[in-house]
């Protein structure tokens, strides 16, 4: 909690730029919720916001957390240490009481935690949180609301807007019964109205947010996809429920009727990617998905898609692996899946969106290159963003949104979809071809009008044109950007959720005088064409990746840099403990590769 004095601060405020409150309960206890509503208030009051949560792997639950940090100034990451942590039970003070910085304050419901009386680093404060609910909304409630509470107790600490936040209690609630919303209001006020100052000597205040600037929408990566989708024109899909996908595929199921779209569960994930290709074939862009142990069953079709040239969204949410692994951590190990997961060569585009926002400007330029290039485009996210709520100025709906259109104009006689000279073009079933003379469409090799063929010199050329379209879209890629150094001593590359962490590592380090640049790779496959150049700049060039470093000890991202460049300054820095990568992790990594 980074703190700045005001010309005339009260006595009992402390202005405050930031914030990093780490909530610690079990699943059951809706400490989700109280973060979703400290993070939907932040982005609707012009302010940054990120938050991280873990829930348990079991369908029974257990301990889980949400920690959120928001503030009015740039919020990169989550924050390595908790200003304030939120206690309800001991396990949560027992296992968490780490995370909470010297001198930070442990609220901890006194009904149920006993801290040590010895720990002098930190500013007890105990509420007897269950107790005052149950109070507040009558006996039958056993304690549900009691996340409501606390939300009120750190809404008078912290002075939040009050106004904003029964604003967003109507959204949420407004659908249900009176009932509910009546019992979040009283909750809440009961919280609210605690006399917290009578064990708190203070209350917290932000810095008042730059509120002129372009609005803002709140929201997690799996809702950002989704969006990003329905801009880009996607309104047909299949797919099978997994963690953390899901959640795309039950929006996906509601929102793409309201677009004349569907989209179908499927019985396995093999129907659902071979739906997804025939809704492809039939020239409306579809998208399927999954998480790594789903994208396995689907690689079979997706070869199909590549040989036949069918444009398709693939949307992969990274989980830990192998096998059903750890279903609600985050691992970044799917790449080289993404990238070779085929049988034969098999070329695919591969994007890794970098943030929330980045989720939904990744499955927009996903949706216009599969058009384009006629290819399968896998987007890359994971757990960290599925679940993660970040605030970003709203995009520009009015210029980017794609409005479908179906193409089935007549073709000219001898109309060859796989013309050696150009990227390939379907004519979608329907489509009239002067002549009768129909193509195909089919998973064997084909010649240009997609009839089978088992001509080699044909042969040779359909993998070079599968190839070089890819070839074509590295040419066509932007200029690379380097954060900080654009030469010197180190250069930190990090590709998907590490962006945040990374950048303020590198903030943090080039404040203290270190010569660092920043690069994030979102085109994992074509590699950007620039990479050479930028790594030679650089005595040395480290690799943040959240998978295992493998046999070599390299990561899948560095293993490929290598391939590609071979480049010997190129090292490793990896990890597979489930985890996002916190500042401090990646400097002190840092440091030790290149000594």
């Amino acid at each position: 909690m980074s703190t700045e004095a005001s010309a005339t601060p009260p006595r009992t405020e402390e202005r405050i730029q930031d914030a990093v409150i780490r909530l610690a309960g079990n699943s059951q206890d809706g400490i989700q919720s109280i973060g979703g509503f400290l993070a939907r208030l932040a982005g609707r009051s012009a302010q940054e916001v990120m938050t991280y949560m873990t829930i348990p792997a079991t369908i029974s639950g257990g301990p889980s957390i949400f920690q959120v940090r928001m503030g009015s100034g740039e919020v990169l990451s989550a924050g390595d240490e908790a200003d304030f942590l939120v206690a309800f039970y001991q396990h949560s003070y027992e296992g968490h009481i780490s995370h909470l910085k010297d001198g930070g304050v442990l609220l901890y419901d006194s009904d149920h935690v006993e801290p040590d009386e010895n720990d002098t680093r930190f500013l007890k404060v105990g509420v007897p949180i269950a107790a005052l609910t149950v109070e507040a909304l009558g006996g039958s409630t056993r304690e549900k609301g009691k996340n409501i509470f606390t939300l009120g107790l750190l809404s008078r600490i912290f002075q939040l807007d009050i106004e904003k936040l029964r604003g967003i209690f109507v959204e949420r609630f407004g659908g249900k019964s009176e009932d509910i919303l009546r019992n979040a209001n009283l909750a809440f006020d009961a919280g609210y109205s605690y006399p917290i100052d009578n064990v708190l000597d203070r209350y917290y205040a932000f810095h008042t947010p730059d509120e002129t600037g372009e609005p803002q929408v709140t929201m997690d990566g799996n809702t950002a996809i989704v969006l990003g989708l329905l801009a880009g024109g996607v309104r047909c899909g299949a797919g099978y429920p997994i963690t953390p996908w899901s959640t795309i595929m039950e929006m996906l199921r509601s929102q793409l009727p309201k677009y004349g779209g569907v989209f179908v569960q499927a019985e396995d994930e093999l129907a659902a990617v071979s739906m997804a290709i025939g809704f492809s074939y039939g020239g409306r862009l579809a998208v399927t998905g999954s998480s790594g142990p789903g994208i396995s069953l689907k690689l079979e079709a997706l070869g199909w898609a590549g040989m036949a040239e069918i444009p398709l969204v693939v949307i992969n949410v990274q989980r830990g692996g192998p096998s059903t692994g750890l279903p609600t951590n985050v691992e970044q190990s799917d790449l080289l899946q993404a990238i070779y997961g085929s049988h034969g060569d098999c070329p695919r585009v591969v994007l890794a969106a970098q943030n929330v926002e980045d989720c939904f400007y990744s499955a927009l330029e996903a949706c216009k290159i599969a058009r384009e290039y006629s290819v399968p485009v896998f987007v890359l996210s994971d757990m960290s963003m599925a679940s993660r709520i970040e605030a970003f100025d709203e995009p520009d709906l009015d210029n980017i949104v794609i409005e479908p259109v179906l193409d089935t104009g007549d073709r000219p006689e001898g109309y060859k979809p796989y013309d050696l000279d150009r990227i390939t073009r379907h004519a979608p079933p329907g489509t009239w071809i002067e002549g009768g003379k129909f193509p195909q469409v089919t998973g064997l090799e084909h010649d240009e009008t997609g009839h089978p063929s088992a001509n080699p010199e044909m042969h040779v050329k359909m993998m070079a044109k599968r190839r070089d379209k890819l070839k074509t879209l590295a040419s066509s890629l932007p200029p690379s950007e380097v954060f900080g150094d654009q030469e010197g001593e180190t250069l930190v590359v990090g590709w998907g959720s590490t962006w945040g962490p990374i950048r303020e590592t590198v903030i943090r380090e080039r404040s203290s005088g270190k010569s660092m640049g920043h690069l994030h790779i979102r085109h994992v496959n074509p590699l950007p064409n620039d990479v050479d150049e930028i790594f030679s700049r650089y005595k040395n060039v480290v690799v943040v990746e959240m998978n295992d470093e493998g046999l070599y000890g390299f990561g899948q991202l560095a293993t490929l840099l290598r391939a590609k460049t071979c480049n010997p300054s190129i090292r490793s820095l990896a990890k597979t403990d489930g985890l996002t990568f916190k500042i401090r992790e990646i400097i002190k990594g840092i440091q030790e590769r290149i000594q």
